[in-house]
């Protein structure tokens, strides 16, 4: 029962997904449309970035005394400087360890 239960499950998520990702290969969306979904990763992104770095365990904003704000902003200075994603990671995991670790 719960195999059958997981199976089905997967099946599910995979075809909601599929479908989506079939009726996004096809050309019939419109140019304005497809301008307008060349947009939504960008606003994705920030919608699940900010929580992570400024709210702590108890949904509070926090700046101050927070080693995540400080290791984002580098991590967005070299992203910008360099256009290179792995410096980027490497740059604000690098910052965010050195600061939880050894400060």
């Amino acid at each position: 029962m719960i195999w059958t239960t997981l199976i089905l499950a997967g099946l599910v998520t995979f075809f909601t997904r599929f479908s989506m990702i079939a009726l996004l290969k096809k050309n019939h969306f419109s140019p304005r449309i497809r301008v307008v979904l060349s947009y939504v990763p960008s606003a994705v992104f920030p919608a699940i970035i900010f929580p992570a770095v400024f709210l702590n365990s108890t949904g509070q904003l926090i700046f101050l005394d927070n080693p995540k704000v400080l290791a984002a902003l580098v991590a967005v200075l070299v992203g910008y400087l360099t256009e290179s994603v792995i410096a980027t990671i490497l740059s604000g995991l690098t910052v965010l360890w050195l600061l939880i670790f050894f400060i």
